[in-house]
């Protein structure tokens, strides 16, 4: 049983209660109107509740006018609908149609209209939209634990999509199917999904570290498939390739630290320097490869430059914080 279900069943039952104890006739209806009250998140049940209360006061106008001028008809109602419906829309409480139509119909199988009908129905809305709120802003499940895992699962793909990298170079004849990188897209879609649920539920100083890790994440493998396409094009062995194949190996590791070691931005400023004093490239094929290789280092690079860019706040005994 899901927790929405165990909330709805809360606040319905504390909105029959409610309107049971102030006397008011068919208590059941406050129960309706929280059950179509109850949202997924605490930011999203205010925008929703709002515009649901709203929507049924704008429908209570309309309802009140078309009654009192032509009576308790059914074709009255197709008139409620057609004239009620695109006021609410321009008024920006789309999401309490449903709402407001239930208010109304329930108005219209009394068959009267008065401003004690009216102040009840209100109530009823107060009740029951107000018994969701409650039960809402009460408790949200906390996602910490779903989001760690997820990012303990990133980690770990592109630990394997790194040391695959590092296998290649150094024997171009290795066969890897790339499913990992497959994968990885769909985990961090999956995380950017639950981190916005986990900023929804914020009401107060909202938390953007987990938004802003996994958006990282989905930029760096952006570039992790440059650097596929890049490793692609080294068909040989080399000691340029053999080189960089170390720093993927580095990589491997570093990415399961949850802070930004440095280690393979230092690495990799070495190598570069390296480069600079070995002899230029004798050959076309020379030629070719050496550029793939240093095209995958400025790749490389821009990889690490992402996540020290969007890194997460640290701890003070820390110098540097990010996820590589």
């Amino acid at each position: 049983m899901g927790f929405r279900v165990i909330k709805t069943a809360i606040a319905a039952l504390m909105a029959v209660l409610i309107a049971d104890a102030a006397g008011l006739h068919s208590p059941t209806s406050a129960g309706l109107l929280a059950i179509l009250g109850v949202d997924v998140t605490r930011k999203r049940s205010l925008k929703t509740i709002s515009a649901r209360f709203f929507a049924s006061v704008v429908g209570l106008l309309f309802a009140s006018v078309l009654f009192a001028v032509f009576g308790f008809h059914y074709w009255v109602l197709a008139a409620y609908i057609l004239t009620a419906f695109p006021a609410i829309v321009r008024a920006g409480f789309k999401e309490g149609i449903v709402t407001g139509s239930v208010v109304v119909f329930r108005v219209f199988s009394g068959g009267e209209m008065s401003l004690e009908v009216i102040g009840v129905q209100i109530l009823m809305l107060i009740i029951g939209l107000g018994s969701a709120m409650v039960v809402n802003m009460a408790y949200m499940p906390k996602p910490d634990n779903k989001l760690l895992n997820i990012r303990h699962d990133i980690d770990a793909l592109f630990s394997v999509i790194f040391n695959e990298f590092a296998n290649t170079l150094k024997d171009p004849s290795y066969v890897w199917d790339g499913k990992e990188i497959i994968e990885a897209e769909k985990v961090i879609l999956s995380g950017i999904a639950a981190s916005k649920m986990y900023l929804e539920n914020q009401v107060i100083h909202p938390n953007e570290e987990w938004t802003v890790y996994f958006y990282m994440r989905k930029a760096q493998l952006d570039s992790i498939q440059h650097m596929m396409h890049l490793i692609s094009q080294v068909y040989t062995t080399m000691t340029h390739a053999e080189m960089v194949a170390e720093l993927f190996d580095q990589l491997s590791a570093d990415v399961h630290t949850e802070f930004y070691t440095g280690r393979t931005e230092k690495l990799l400023q070495e190598m570069e320097e390296q480069f600079r004093v070995m002899d230029l490239p004798t050959t076309r094929e020379e030629f070719e490869l050496r550029s793939a290789i240093r095209q995958l280092c400025r790749e490389l690079g821009l990889y690490l430059k992402i996540a020290k860019k969007d890194k997460a706040p640290f701890p003070c005994q820390q110098k540097e914080n990010s996820f590589l």
